[in-house]
């Protein structure tokens, strides 16, 4: 009967080298080793500076910790003068100062449609070579890091404070968003259409009609659609400034602490820009998936705006 020996109990196998030597002596291949964790010094150098940042804006802006206590006590307070209950004879007007806000915001949208629209496919790779499109890409660019805000203030010393300054404004920043979308829209579409019409001989512009425009039109109709959304809800900023609309009679009325009317105010406000939203929404559905329905609000909704669509 043969004795049998016991090996030694050994922890798990350190990882070698390759090249190295195993414990028992034989050599490694270095193909069964177990791999080294990456030193992620750049991640860890990053968070740190990320936190740091956050740490120093909390710090700049003088953060009064006390006061965020009696921040629901005051939110309740505010709530109770605002929506109890509200003016009701200040419906009419604001709904009047809604409208003129919505118009201007329609107007605002289409000055940026007209103009951004034939620059887009100036400033689109599939069209125009680097020396046109790169200038044109760069006049969106200052356009889009305009707040409309201050477009707005610049044009006040030539068209003074009404309306019009507003839907100028608006038409201004949409054009940068509007053109940013646009030629990428155009740039995204099937080249397969494009290449058919250049090889019938068709010209630059027979490319555009025939090639890009068919297959990038339900995208930049929701684009645009969407942008007018955006105009509605910016158009009420404007009008802190004087230009009239939602902001005018919202500046008005906390001026002189008439909150009953503010509150009013909001009501007309989110109940208009609901509606909106909804008829904007409904449309969009239709131009991109054929079909007409209620849209709610959701990962359905999400999947019909524009800058989510192409996921």
């Amino acid at each position: 009967m043969s004795a049998t020996t016991a090996t030694p109990a050994s922890g798990p196998a350190r990882p070698t080298a390759p090249g190295s030597t195993a414990p028992d002596g034989a050599p490694t291949d270095g193909l069964h080793e177990r791999p080294v964790k990456p030193r992620r010094i750049l991640v860890k150098l990053t968070w740190t500076v990320l936190v740091l940042v956050i740490v120093g804006a909390f710090w700049k802006i003088d953060v009064n910790w006390s006061s965020l206590r009696d921040f629901p006590s005051s939110l309740a307070h505010y709530i109770g003068l605002l929506f109890g209950p509200p003016d009701w004879s200040k419906a009419g007007e604001a709904l009047s100062a809604t409208l003129l806000s919505v118009q201007m915001a329609w107007i605002g949208s289409i000055l940026g449609i007209i103009v951004s629209f034939p620059l887009s496919f100036l400033a689109a790779h599939t069209v125009t070579p680097a020396w046109v499109r790169l200038p044109v890409r760069l006049v969106f660019a200052i356009l889009r890091a305009v707040p409309e805000v201050v477009i707005a203030i610049l044009i006040l010393s030539v068209t003074g404070l009404t309306a019009f300054t507003g839907a100028l404004a608006l038409g201004v920043g949409s054009m940068g968003t509007l053109g940013k979308w646009g030629y990428e829209a155009f740039e995204s579409v099937d080249p397969g259409p494009l290449e058919a019409v250049r090889a019938t001989g068709g010209s630059r512009l027979a490319v555009v009609r025939w090639g890009i425009w068919p297959q990038a039109r339900p995208e930049v109709l929701a684009f645009w659609l969407y942008r007018f959304e955006i105009s509605v809800r910016s158009s009420a900023i404007l009008g802190l400034i004087g230009a009239g609309g939602i902001g005018k009679m919202l500046t008005d009325n906390t001026q002189y602490r008439i909150w009953d009317a503010v509150g009013m105010l909001l009501i007309v406000v989110v109940i208009v820009t609901m509606i909106i939203d909804q008829v904007s929404g409904t449309i969009r559905q239709r131009i991109i998936t054929g079909r007409w329905g209620f849209v709610g609000y959701g990962h359905r909704r999400r999947a019909l705006r524009p800058d989510t669509a192409a996921d």
